[in-house]
């Protein structure tokens, strides 16, 4: 069955909102925000006063873990200092979901690599989650959107190495390249699993580098910004952002496609809706 995505190419924090409100669903009880807090020295992340406006209105905490990579936000000490000074703490609750452990340990019984996904405790004090995503290119996975969000911007640090090394930690760098797309499939699964679904997803297609926001030195944007989109289908969002930069006549168009393609980024999307928990036909709904 194909999802609805709804989409405007007008970028502002109030179409934010406006289209959060156009999908229709409701997040029930506490609910988490998980977005990118950006690593230090990265030009290209959302800042907290784009997100404001659907935040204020949801009335969620802002959730994030730390890293499993040297740099600012690899502890949790050096993490919310960050938090603090890209201004999250001053305009929002945040919770540093893995700030202490043990690990919450989510079932993958259908898993293709992984059978296991290792996530920060306090994801068990949510009943519901939006996900914010700003959509770029991504050093190893080709692109970051929704299912990036869901699988390695929910792990804990161990469970991003564990998803990373499809299930061998310490192969952190050097695992199978598919089976790493693969394993952050499954531990996306896991996470739609744990919420029954009560999630919705924004991706914003703006500053898009063909660098994570995890980088402190990333490349500057590469393409002109495209627009806005929202659903309730994680693999639908992801699957309609990268037909929209194939459908984009920008001339830098090219150089963010090189990178999607070289990863193989694609092949995300490919292993998530064989999972099943959405669908890569979708209806684009522009507004």
């Amino acid at each position: 069955m194909a999802a609805t995505v709804y989409f405007s190419r007008t970028i502002t924090p109030e179409k934010v909102l406006e289209l959060y409100k156009l999908v229709g669903k409701d997040l029930p009880g506490r609910v988490a925000i998980k977005l990118h807090s950006g690593e230090k020295g990265n030009q290209n992340f959302l800042k907290p006063e784009f997100w404001k406006p659907i935040i204020d209105h949801v009335g969620g905490t802002v959730v994030e873990c730390n890293t499993a990579y040297k740099g600012e936000r690899d502890t949790t000490e050096r993490h919310r200092r960050l938090l603090a000074d890209h201004g999250w703490t001053r305009h929002f609750p945040v919770d540093l979901l893995d700030a202490e452990g043990p690990d919450l340990e989510l079932p993958i019984p259908g898993g293709k690599v992984i059978q296991k996904n290792f996530v920060g405790k306090d994801i068990a004090n949510y009943d519901s989650m939006l996900v914010l995503s700003h959509f770029k290119g991504h050093p190893m996975g080709g692109f970051g959107g929704a299912l990036k969000q869901l699988s390695i911007g929910v792990a804990s640090s161990f469970g991003k190495a564990y998803i990373h090394g499809a299930g061998e930690p310490k192969k952190i760098w050097t695992a199978d390249h598919d089976s790493f797309l693969e394993s952050m499939a499954d531990a996306a699964g896991s996470v739609v699993e744990f919420f029954h679904g009560n999630l919705v997803y924004v991706n914003v297609m703006k500053n898009m580098s063909v660098d994570c926001d995890c980088c402190a030195v990333a490349e500057d944007p590469c393409i002109a910004d495209i627009g806005i989109l929202a659903s309730t289908d994680p693999i639908a969002i992801d699957q309609a952002c990268i037909d929209l930069v194939y459908a984009c006549t920008d001339p830098g168009k090219p150089h963010l496609l090189k990178r999607i393609e070289s990863r193989n980024g694609v092949h995300t999307i490919e292993a998530a809706a064989a999972q099943g928990y959405g669908s890569r036909e979708y209806t684009l709904v522009e507004v």
